[in-house]
């Protein structure tokens, strides 16, 4: 089964890039839970280097990430510049010599490209989170937080843009993109009856159900529900 950890830039006493009130911080988390989500609907395990408002230091980021074995790091940020001068969005890997790691950040450049967002390309950076982690690593600028054209773009397209990343890792994997069911439902009258097998509040005991199912010739997945 892939898996994937997201990391979500900055958080709790770490604002980021800060414009007319709006955090940095808080665009990251928003934007990384729904591409998680995402995945998550479509049989990726994703796991996150912070779930809410926290401080996580880059050691911290890359140590939690170098515990298990990850197809992908992903991680989310917002650009900054002199106000209202720069636009645009960039993907950055560690080394563009890295044939996997580039060929993810190409095809989510081009999703989110493709939306509206200037093509400011895929670049080389030596940043913490590229350079001290084991997975292929990828970092994404999602438009500039000091652009007010970038924010409308952000907010306007938000869930688009959280798909387009999404899709872009599901056919890096070779995985086909699947609606959600709530996107299904507004097209179809077709019932679905879903049986479940168990919940669990351990991710680890929901894996190992899924893993006996699977081997019983049972398609499985997780499913992450809110009390």
């Amino acid at each position: 089964m892939a898996r994937v950890c997201l990391d979500y830039g900055h958080g709790g006493q770490d604002a980021g890039a800060v414009y007319k009130g709006r955090n940095e911080k808080d665009d990251n988390l928003k934007l990384g839970k729904k591409v998680a989500e995402i995945l998550r609907q479509n049989g990726i395990v994703v796991d996150e280097t912070r779930t809410g408002d926290n401080t996580v230091s880059l050691q911290e980021r890359s140590n939690f990430e170098r515990k298990n074995n990850y197809d992908y790091f992903i991680s989310f940020h917002r650009n900054a510049s002199v106000p209202e001068k720069a636009k645009g969005v960039e993907t950055f890997v560690y080394s563009l010599t890295n044939v996997r790691a580039k060929a993810l950040a190409d095809k989510v450049q081009a999703n989110l490209v493709a939306l509206g967002f200037v093509d400011r390309k895929v670049k080389s950076a030596n940043y913490h989170v590229l350079r001290e982690t084991k997975a292929q690593a990828i970092l994404i600028e999602v438009g500039f937080i000091d652009n007010t054209e970038d924010n409308n773009l952000f907010d306007t397209k938000f869930n688009d843009i959280a798909k387009a990343i999404a899709k872009a890792i599901l056919n890096q994997l070779g995985i086909e993109y699947k609606e959600q069911m709530q996107e299904q439902s507004t097209t179809s009258s077709q019932v679905l009856y879903r049986v479940m097998a168990g919940s669990f509040s351990s991710r680890e005991n929901a894996e190992k159900q899924v893993k006996k199912l699977n081997k019983l010739g049972i398609d499985a997945t997780i499913m992450v529900f809110d009390k």
